[in-house]
């Protein structure tokens, strides 16, 4: 919230070692956390988070405890709900032979997932259709759909659809569902349901569903349905710990029943009765009880490898896989496919990022585009741009004269509406997404056409003119107060994540008493107040700009640090740890 934040930087601090100027609560904030402190009696570090939510001291135990009960909306407040769910019940009732084409990501996976593990509960099956991420490209394709719809009743399209009106009209006789939560076009494409909460004809409401969410909507309403006929189903409750994952690894926001699905997701992931998913978790050296961050950045990247360099439905299969043998295997495959996506990851992102800065960094974005990139790893160097440059980002692999790229986007600029708008002015040969990534594919001799109106739609939004990076900074801390009770109290009113962002505090004025290098880009330190306290800390990737060398080399210099509270599970133990993420030089 732009308005809670003050304008004179932080501890005074412009220019941290990562180039960043630190913004603090504003005065406001600052009087409404202290009364909500007062009237709550919740730690100054909690009611700060709900302060800066909005929350009120009222709404604070319903916040703090999230319901899915309270919070899920009615299924059939989407439209085509209840179209898609009867059409369902019915295939099922017939036992009519059903294919469900889903996107290669975690969300896709995950959407497919649902769906299988729910028939399965009732005896029955579905085929599987993953497309190839470089031979078919991103959604339904003419060819898949015709041959599926040769032999079946019913295809189901998860995470994709909303725009392939082509695609879909080639399943001719045989009726689609699609469950999607991409912007819509103008018109719906050829199929007896499209539910997506962003249709344009929706009223966004709902529109920081994922789509994994959306299906799963779709099997509560199918089990209204179903109750209502007198008949039982498989319980849902069991298969959060799936919306959960697609939630937080597609990004969307934690806000409303997000906030629920991920929090009651977690607790069912913790009994650990999903094999897929302990397997590929123990590989992980997932020790801990499962928070967001676990789901976003250690299973989501493994499992979205085979989508991006492996097989493509891999991820799914593994996702609805119920044998632990199979799932072992394939939790491995992925681990190794994520291993060497990290390894061509970094290659591109160096030339991405060389020719990025060669281009010019202040424009209204940054692209880069090369011959032989892995079209699997882009959206990633994409986001690795944008944090790099403050800008947002499209990166492109080019192969036989066509690029296929992916793009990511800074608070406040749409890239997924101006990528949707090339494509509907001839310069693209298709492209669509959020407002914050968006994906497409491009004639490479339309590339420089297509990338100078790009760079005119985001201008106009503001994109370029929002000046040094800044970070948030929700209050002071001292390491003496850090314990974890305080931060198991925090994490009551996470999960953190997309626009519900984990708490960052400063502790001011610290000696590091230890640095130590970790493997090529980490850091590892102990930090003092100079009157006995201390606290462990560690910097992921602080070798990838100023901070890891300063600090390493600290010579008894005292810094201003940032960074977020977490809990580290070391040998039966628990310990506070701080996760730094920037430094200043105190004065």
């Amino acid at each position: 919230m732009a308005k809670d934040l003050v304008e004179r930087p932080f501890l005074d601090i412009g220019a941290s070692l990562t180039g960043r100027s630190w913004q603090g609560p504003s005065v406001d904030l600052e009087r409404r956390a202290e009364a909500l402190a007062q009237s709550t009696s919740l730690p100054d570090p909690v009611a700060r988070i709900l302060a800066a939510r909005g929350v009120t001291g009222e709404e604070a135990p319903d916040y703090l405890a999230p319901s899915l009960k309270a919070l899920l909306p009615d299924p059939r407040s989407l439209r085509d709900m209840e179209t898609a769910a009867t059409r369902f019940c019915t295939a099922v009732m017939q036992r009519q032979r059903i294919a469900i084409f889903a996107d290669y990501d975690v969300d896709g996976g995950a959407s497919a997932a649902l769906l299988i593990v729910w028939l399965r509960d009732l005896g029955l099956s579905a085929t599987l259709y993953v497309p190839d991420r470089i031979d078919e490209g991103y959604g339904p394709n003419a060819p898949a759909i015709a041959d599926l719809a040769c032999t079946h009743d019913l295809i189901i399209c998860v995470d994709c659809g909303t725009l392939s009106h082509d695609a879909l009209a080639a399943a001719e006789q045989t009726d689609v569902i699609v469950l999607d939560h991409h912007l819509g076009g103008e018109t719906l494409p050829p199929a007896c349901a499209v539910v997506n909460p962003n249709r344009q004809d929706e009223t966004g409401d709902l529109a920081h569903l994922c789509a994994a969410a959306v299906v799963f909507l779709m099997l509560v309403e199918i089990t209204r349905q179903r109750r209502a006929a007198g008949q039982g189903g498989p319980d849902l409750m069991a298969m959060l710990d799936l919306v959960a994952l697609a939630t937080v690894a597609d990004v969307a926001p934690l806000v409303g029943v997000n906030r629920a699905f991920v929090r009651q997701g977690l607790k069912v992931m913790a009994r650990r009765e999903r094999v897929s998913l302990t397997a590929l978790g123990d590989l992980a050296g997932l020790n801990a009880l499962p928070t967001a961050y676990h789901l976003g950045y250690l299973l989501g990247p493994r499992i979205n490898a085979g989508g991006r360099i492996g097989k493509a439905d891999l991820g799914a299969r593994l996702l609805a896989c119920d044998n632990p043998a199979e799932a072992r295997a394939m939790a491995e495959r992925l681990d190794q496919l994520n291993k060497e996506r990290r390894e061509i990851e970094a290659h591109v992102t160096e030339e991405a990022l060389a020719q990025a800065e060669a281009r010019g960094a202040d424009a209204p974005f940054v692209w880069a585009a090369g011959d032989g990139w892995h079209p699997g790893v882009v959206g990633i160097v994409a986001s690795r741009l944008k944090e790099a440059l403050n800008r947002p980002a499209i990166v492109i692999g080019l192969d036989d004269g066509i690029g296929k790229g992916s793009g990511r986007s800074v608070t406040g600029v749409d890239l997924g509406a101006s990528i949707q708008r090339l494509a509907g002015e001839g310069l693209l040969i298709k492209g669509g997404g959020h407002k914050m990534a968006a994906g497409l594919t491009v004639a490479a001799d339309h590339l420089d056409a297509a990338m100078g109106r790009l760079s005119e739609l985001l201008a106009r939004q503001g994109a370029g003119s929002t000046g040094p990076r800044m970070l948030r900074i929700d209050g002071l801390l001292m390491p003496r107060a850090v314990t974890v009770p305080l931060i198991e109290q925090i994490e009551t009113a996470g999960p953190f994540g997309a626009s519900a962002p984990a708490p960052r505090f400063a502790l001011p004025d610290m000696q590091i008493l230890h640095a130590k290098r970790v493997g090529d880009r980490h850091l590892k330190v102990s930090i003092g107040d100079g009157l006995g306290a201390r606290l462990d800390g560690i910097a992921f990737g602080a070798f990838d700009t100023a901070l890891g060398p300063r600090l390493e080399s600290h010579g008894g210099a005292r810094f201003h640090l940032a960074g977020r509270l977490e809990i580290n599970h070391w040998g039966g133990r628990q310990i506070p740890q701080f996760r730094l993420e920037d430094a200043a030089e105190a004065g």
